[in-house]
């Protein structure tokens, strides 16, 4: 690469600098076949339009819960694919040099410290929104991407960042050629814009988490809280950036026409649409996935979008309120469980409108054990709200699962049986009863394994004892955990069979029946038996 007369204008050192930044990503080869596929043959420039086709996105159909920003964000879109050509790839007369064309990809999806790709993806937001003619109170004191933001966003602001965000994901997820346009799908996020307007927005904001309106909500967010919250909350949010830049790129080299570029369908929307039943929805799987960066976001992902025909409900190893054990029974692998409640008494009519959702990731199965186990795990507070706790390093008492008392030995002191996470012995942080008809949520004070934190809005000091309305439970170690369980399940089904058949050819004979056995015992229980003998 860099044969053409316009690379020639830059020294080979400044060439070899800008190489190997690039090559440190390890795009270097596909950035090669990018260029020559968009590069015209006699200039061997790449004209700026076509860079900004390649990142176009084209959505005919746009499918989200909240109509009033449906229109604005759809325009967002429309707009999102020349802002990024027009932000980082700077052309000379004729279009983009080779050198040019490598320094837009540093300056966008190059090795830098997260906050400065946090800056960078704020950056991208806020002029694909002024390209848009929509108002953000956003001012960058320069275009370093290490540089001051200042300024505020409202919760509208923050919904359509993460739409953004879920879309380019989305769209490097599935992306593929053909001919028309394609609907995306948005999905409900809410419990992370309100997470972001609970952590964020300044004392004395008052909002009802369970009956608000996000469209509504004239809340200022200072945007350095809000960088901050984005950091520790979700930082794997400026992936979905790095990963449509690649993907598109990649689209290109691939494409035999790269002026065709467009999305698919390959994700099938109705199937994701219909995971929105379950207590892990696309979105929330989406959003936990974000809180990684390991391997496990990945298999959080595979639920927001099955890949190679592989279904989300394959992962969903339990849902319901009974038949727990026999479901879970011979998973090793990570296992997420949500469970749904309801704030409140049984007898009040309008609990369900505060029903929240809370969560426990655990690194391996679940154990029939009378003490706390585990090496790892994560508390979540899921709806209405979105919070993770991650461990504190102090203790390790992430989970505890009793449910089978074996014997019926006489205990003066009783262990708990059911399940829960954190805290100590008969204070837990989360306890399940044996029943799985209610759940008790205790302040994080009892706690020294996770990290502080109210699981529920509003949680005061005392302990919260709620009905219980549904429990999932959802397999993250992939298709070798679920084929091992499957083994397990087949083997105890077999020793189970073999344990009930009894060989009738042994008790042929009324002598030798194991009933004369008994009835002789019963009528002499002094005889001498040949067993004795």
């Amino acid at each position: 690469m860099g044969a053409s007369s316009s690379t020639q204008q830059h020294p080979p050192s400044e060439q070899s600098e800008v190489e190997s930044l690039a090559a440190s990503t390890g795009a270097l080869p596909l950035l090669q076949n990018a260029f020559s596929k968009l590069a015209h043959p006699q200039t061997s420039t790449l004209p700026l339009q076509s860079l900004q086709q390649c990142f176009s996105l084209n959505y005919d159909n746009l499918i989200c819960e909240t109509p009033k920003v449906a229109d604005s964000f759809r325009v967002l879109l429309d707009n999102l694919g020349p802002s990024i050509a027009d932000l980082f790839f700077v052309p000379e007369k004729g279009g983009l040099s080779w050198i040019e064309f490598l320094r837009g990809f540093v300056k966008c999806c190059g090795r830098m410290p997260a906050s400065m790709l946090l800056n960078t993806l704020l950056r991208v937001f806020a002029t694909t929104f002024a390209r848009a003619g929509l108002t953000l109170k956003l001012e960058f004191e320069s275009g370093d991407a290490d540089c001051k933001i200042s300024g505020f966003l409202r919760p509208i602001d923050v919904l359509m960042i993460f739409w953004m965000c879920w879309t380019m994901w989305w769209d490097a997820r599935t992306r593929k050629f053909s001919k028309g346009k394609e609907e995306i799908f948005q999905p409900d996020v809410n419990h992370l814009v309100l997470s972001a307007v609970e952590s964020c927005a300044e004392v004395g904001s008052d909002v009802n988490f369970w009956d608000c309106n996000i469209s509504d909500l004239e809340i200022q967010l200072p945007v350095g809280k809000f960088l901050t919250w984005t950091l520790t909350t979700v930082p794997s949010l400026t992936d979905c950036f790095t990963q449509f830049v690649y993907a598109r790129l990649q689209s290109c080299v691939t494409s035999e026409n790269p002026s065709e570029i467009s999305t698919s369908s390959f994700g099938d929307i109705s199937s994701t649409k219909a995971q929105d039943t379950h207590l892990l929805s696309p979105g929330r799987a989406w959003t936990i996935s974000l809180t990684f960066r390991s391997s496990i976001s990945e298999e959080f992902l595979k639920l927001c979008c099955p890949v190679d025909g592989e279904e989300a409900e394959e992962n969903l190893l339990y849902r319901g309120l009974n038949r727990f054990w026999s479901n879970i029974e011979g998973y090793h692998g990570p296992l997420l469980i949500l469970v749904s409640a309801n704030s409140g008494d049984a007898s009040d009519h309008e609990t369900s409108a505060r029903k929240w959702i809370i969560g426990a990731l655990t690194q391996q199965g679940f154990e029939n054990k009378d003490v706390f186990y585990g090496s790892s795990g994560n508390l979540y507070a899921i709806s209405p709200t979105f919070h993770v706790f991650l461990p504190s390093g102090k203790e390790k008492n992430f989970v505890y699962s009793h449910l089978h008392p074996s014997g019926r030995v006489y205990e003066p002191h009783p262990k708990p049986v059911g399940i829960a996470f954190g805290g100590t012995m008969g204070n837990e942080r989360i306890f399940i009863d044996e029943d799985f008809a209610r759940v008790t949520v205790r302040h994080h004070a009892v706690d020294r394994t996770y990290q502080h934190g109210s699981l529920i809005p509003h949680q005061g000091f005392l302990p919260v004892e709620s009905l219980i309305l549904e429990i999932e439970v959802w397999g993250l170690g992939g298709r070798s955990a679920k084929q091992m369980q499957m083994s397990y399940k087949k083997r105890e089904e077999l020793f189970t069979e073999q344990r009930r058949k009894v060989d009738l050819k042994k008790f042929a004979s009324w002598e030798d029946s194991p009933e004369k056995m008994m009835m002789d015992m019963m009528s002499d229980p002094n005889a001498v038996r040949r067993e004795d003998r």
